[in-house]
């Protein structure tokens, strides 16, 4: 048996700071990295020009010329992991397979099953936590049982964190462990099916100023008051021990953004149910009206109430919406038109650059009111009130909807609010008088 080993980058781009890569580089002297275009993941996409996977694609390139620059290369497969390492198993060349944690069910599946096949060859598999601070169970209620309400999770997240739980892994100590090869090949967006993304991609630049007025600026859309690092983060491009560091220092307020990502991760790891049901149950029994026409019109942002068209069309255009503007237009599809969240989460999904299963799938939940820690169902953002407090000069309507001024270009509303929201709230309390008759 060789003593290569394989380190698999999934969602953690990086060579820095990478909790899996210095384990393998730290106990082994010839590391191959590794990257796989999953079609399993990469088929049940929709469109040839998916911004996320054009920016997957040019990051496997830089980590493939950067591990070129230390005389090493990125062992590049499009095909499915299994086969992968089906192939990698029967060489006979490699004693161990190091990856990070990965908490989605799919992954945990193919993990499950990569894990088992290379078992019976006697290759170890070993992984670790990466991307959150504290994973699965590691903040849990005194009695043990997991958090469904975001505070108290918080408050304890913030009493258990040590200094240690934010120290950067000295990678770059053992970069000579890295096999020497010649720089890889990576397969082309065209090889796959797909063509580039016209999409701009936000900057890897943590701007302190930002974080410091972050507080204040945030829920502007308007206004340049986040830091759009999302993307990095949900790709691992950055480093969430860096990110939680320097939050500590500059603003709890953005620390506390970072925590709900980590809340999400830990309802979805302890209540699995949430992928593709409301997390109490009771919600499931809401009568939708799941009108496709009404659904297109929210989807292209001509809904008639410009707040909620401006952030549809910023996702169109851009892949990114502000996340003020995600409660507001997440409230107005659930509530104002009664269409399943899930129709909501589902097109998120297709679109968002940033999107994460967990925190899609939690704050989709929040504003339908099904959520674990919800909004309650009688809570209907109005549009008018919104654009009020947070766009009173329309600053951000008019970037995104230049007509809305001209009644005869603007769409007309849909729906009228009033009448809207009593509808809302008749259908789900008779919903959920249904299921308490049913319990």
């Amino acid at each position: 048996m060789s003593n290569k080993v394989i380190f698999w980058f999934r969602r953690d781009l990086r060579l820095n700071d990478n909790a899996g890569l210095f384990q393998a580089l730290r106990g082994n002297k010839s590391v191959q990295p590794l990257f796989i275009f999953d079609p399993s993941i990469l088929d049940r996409l929709e469109d040839e020009d998916d911004g996320r996977v054009t920016f997957i694609h040019r990051e496997v390139s830089r980590l493939n010329d950067e591990l070129a620059a230390l005389g090493s290369g990125l062992d590049v497969h499009y095909n499915e992991p299994m086969q992968v390492f089906r192939q990698l198993a029967a060489s006979g060349e490699i004693s161990a397979v190091y990856t990070n944690h990965d908490y989605e069910p799919y992954a945990q599946q193919r993990d499950a099953t990569i894990a088992a096949l290379l078992s019976s060859k006697g290759i170890a598999f070993h992984t670790f936590k990466d991307q959150v601070i504290f994973e699965k169970g590691e903040v849990m209620k005194d009695d043990g049982k997991p958090y469904t309400v975001f505070t108290p999770y918080s408050r304890k997240w913030k009493a258990k964190l040590q200094d240690s739980d934010l120290q950067s892994y000295p990678n770059e100590t053992y970069f000579s462990s890295f096999i020497q090869r010649k720089k890889g090949t990576v397969p082309t967006l065209e090889d796959m099916g797909f063509r580039p993304s016209s999409l701009v991609i936000p900057e890897k630049i943590l701007v302190e100023d930002i974080v410091l007025r972050y507080a204040t600026q945030r829920d502007f859309p308007a206004r340049k008051g986040t830091t759009k690092l999302s993307i990095h983060l949900r790709f691992g491009t950055v480093s969430i021990r860096e990110l939680a560091r320097k939050a500590s220092g500059l603003s709890e307020t953005w620390l506390n953004e970072l925590i709900w990502r980590e809340f999400y991760q830990m309802i979805l790891w302890n209540f699995p149910h949430v992928i593709g049901n409301a997390f109490k149950p009771a919600y499931d029994l809401i009568e939708w009206r799941n009108d496709d026409a009404g659904f297109q019109k929210w989807c292209e942002g001509k809904t008639g109430y410009p707040i909620v068209d401006a952030g549809m069309r910023e996702l169109l255009a851009t892949g990114f919406m502000h996340n003020r503007v995600r409660m507001i237009v997440a409230s107005f599809l659930t509530k104002h038109l009664l269409i399943d969240w899930r129709w909501g989460e589902a097109w998120f999904a297709r679109k968002l650059l940033d999107f994460e299963l967990a925190s899609n799938n939690g704050g989709w939940q929040w504003a339908a009111g099904c959520g674990c820690d919800a909004a309650p169902y009688f809570r209907v953002f109005n549009p008018a009130l919104q654009t009020e407090k947070f766009d009173s000069h329309a600053e951000y309507i008019r970037r995104w909807v230049p007509e809305f001024n001209d009644p005869f270009a603007y769409a007309r509303p849909m729906v009228e609010h009033k009448m809207a929201r009593e509808r809302a709230l008749s259908t789900y309390k008779a919903g959920l008088q249904s299921a308490g008759a049913a319990e």
